[in-house]
């Protein structure tokens, strides 16, 4: 986590300067521990979702199609 020690405070990975400096301060963060971090991967019942959701709506669409056909 970026802390910067001169500001007691938490510095977002983004609110750095491109140096990894505080954009307040100017004092260096330690950012050692942001190397190799990635992006966190949505759970698998997410995904469940939404397949169901594309299932769901696909089908309304199918019957939707359908009413409008007897209807003219």
């Amino acid at each position: 986590m970026p802390w910067c020690d001169n500001c007691d405070a938490y510095r977002a990975p983004t609110a750095l300067a491109p140096d990894r400096t505080c954009t307040v301060c100017s004092n260096e963060v330690d950012t050692s521990d942001l190397q190799g971090t990635s992006q966190a991967k949505a759970p698998w019942h997410f995904w469940l979702m939404v397949a169901a959701l594309v299932l769901y709506l696909g089908w309304r669409l199918i019957e939707g199609v359908i009413w409008v056909a007897d209807r003219f």
